[in-house]
């Protein structure tokens, strides 16, 4: 069982991956599903590139069949960890095998970071690593979920 920041908690096991307890099933909108698709194949080419820092390329394996995926995600950095919305809500797979699988490969600016710690927050805890402008923008699109990473850190050799 894993504990969200919100409070609520997480059921996570290899087969079912993460179910949110008391999380509402969120209905997709049409129009931001039609946005983001098209974006997707906009910017999966420049994720992750060193002189397109907005975008990160999350690489993780599928806690079912085992294969590697990559998505395209918006990411912000702080000192507490990198924050990714999450537009259609913690029930999409990605986030279901970043959880259980706990952690992955987050493609940033050029170089590969292992994450680990993957935790669901709510927009009060986030809101601090985003500008204004894109603020604006989550609560308007009623951006309600994030998943918090941090890397993992590598003791140095003696």
């Amino acid at each position: 069982m894993v504990t969200t920041e919100r409070g609520d908690a997480a059921n996570v096991s290899a087969a079912d991956g993460v179910t949110p307890a008391a999380t509402p099933k969120r209905r997709a909108d049409p129009v931001l599903l039609r946005a983001v698709r098209s974006m997707t194949r906009l910017t999966r080419p420049l994720a992750g590139r060193r002189f397109f820092p907005l975008w990160a390329l999350l690489s993780h394996r599928g806690r079912r069949s085992g294969r590697e995926y990559a998505v395209p995600v918006g990411v912000r950095m702080t000192v507490d960890g990198y924050f990714i919305a999450l537009p259609f809500g913690e029930r999409t797979q990605w986030v279901h095998n970043v959880v259980a699988a706990g952690g992955c490969t987050l493609r940033w600016r050029g170089e590969d970071i292992k994450m680990s710690d993957p935790t669901l927050v709510g927009p009060d805890r986030a809101a601090a690593a985003f500008p204004l402008a894109q603020r604006w923008m989550l609560r308007a699109a009623d951006v309600q979920s994030f998943i918090r990473l941090r890397p993992v850190v590598v003791p140095l050799a003696d």
